[in-house]
Order: structure tokens, then sequence, then C-alpha cells
């Protein structure tokens, strides 16, 4: 029962500081900068803010010392939120596996999409010459536009 609590509490820190960094900041260092997760300690007295930041790594450490700098500000919006007898301390992490994880999947995809690109040229070119119109046996004689008249309503106005 306490590990869905944890849970809970480490979801709405999540959300708080979150929504906090993105409308109840005016700092210009906290630019780009993603909450991914939190993870709270079973006595609910710590917990680790994991970010994401995106830009060079002076913009990442200019947006850190940001974070810092609010974080008094942002434990007071979690705790307004919380509203339990203790609140947690904060501490703002930068989360490289995270970020790792997101370029190496994105090169990954990139490579996929270089593949099925040169699959299906490959399919085109061999299948340039062959075929390109269909069997007689499905050709009509119907125009798909032809104006006949006949199979409109006139209209009786007069």
């Amino acid at each position: 029962m306490a590990s869905r609590r944890v849970a809970r509490v480490s979801e709405a820190i999540r959300e708080t500081v979150a929504e906090t960094i993105l409308l109840g900041l005016r700092d210009p260092r906290i630019r780009n900068v993603t909450v991914l997760r939190a993870e709270v300690t079973g006595d609910l007295q710590h917990a680790k803010i994991y970010v994401s930041i995106m830009g060079p790594s002076k913009v990442k450490a200019l947006a850190m010392q940001g974070l810092q700098a609010a974080r008094g500000y942002i434990q007071a919006k979690v705790s307004n939120r919380l509203q339990t007898k203790v609140t947690p301390i904060l501490r703002f992490e930068p989360d490289e596996v995270g970020a790792a994880n997101a370029a190496e999947a994105a090169r990954i995809l990139q490579e996929l999409e270089a593949e099925r690109l040169a699959a299906s040229a490959e399919g085109e070119s061999t299948e340039a010459g062959e075929g390109t119109e269909p069997p007689a046996d499905q050709l009509s004689d119907h125009e798909p536009f032809d104006d006949d008249s006949d199979d409109l309503p006139e209209d009786e106005e007069e």
C-alpha cells in the first residue's frame, strides 16, 4: 500500500513541477526543460526530479542553475498541491540516459526510413516496364466523366 502512495505522490510532484516550470517561472535561463519523472523516497522526505534539457551543454548548465535557484518556489507549489505533513526536498537531476536513449531511437528510425525508401525505389524500378495498363477484361466502355444529361433531373421551376 505504501508503494502505491509513493507512486501517487511521485506523479503529483512530476505534474506540479512540470506545470510550474512551464507556466510559473519567468527565469530566462529555464528554457526547453522537460520533466521526465520524479522519484520519491519511501518516507517522502526527498524527491529527485529528472529533467531533459534541449540544447548545448552551456544552455543545459544555465537551465540547471535556474532550476536550483527556483527550487524553493517550486517546492512551495508542490507543498500546496500535496498538503502532507512533510514536503519532499526537491533535487533536480539531468536525465542523460533518457536523452541518449531518445537519440539512439531517432538514429534507428532514420536508418529504417532510409532502408524503406531504398526498398521502395528498387521495387519501382523493377516494376516500371511491367503492365502499366489494366488488363483488357477490366476496361469498361463507360467514361467516368461522360456528359450525358439524361441522368440529371430537370428543373421544374417554369
